[in-house]
């Protein structure tokens, strides 16, 4: 007569298999998902950025002093459009 013992054991061995393969499973998806969610690396502060006007004007090739027509805004300066460092 044979001993239905081995029968328990076989399912429990596949059982634990099949969970431990699940698990590994769901923790490469999880790693794969914190992959694309990486965000672009912060852009770099302009180089004109809080100078005041004589220090502005001494950067002329790559920076403009913007005197705003309206409103109460200050005078500042910033980097002139299409003027990006290679």
């Amino acid at each position: 007569m044979k001993s239905n013992r081995g029968g328990w054991i076989g399912r429990w061995v596949g059982l634990s298999t099949a969970a431990a393969f699940t698990a590994l499973l769901v923790l490469g998806f999880d790693a794969a998902a914190q992959d694309a969610k990486k965000t672009p690396p912060p852009k770099s502060a302009s180089p004109c950025k809080g100078l005041d006007e004589k220090l502005c004007k001494g950067k002329a090739t790559e920076c403009a002093w913007v005197v705003p027509k309206k409103g109460k805004q200050k005078p500042y300066c910033r980097l002139k459009p299409g003027s990006k460092k290679a």
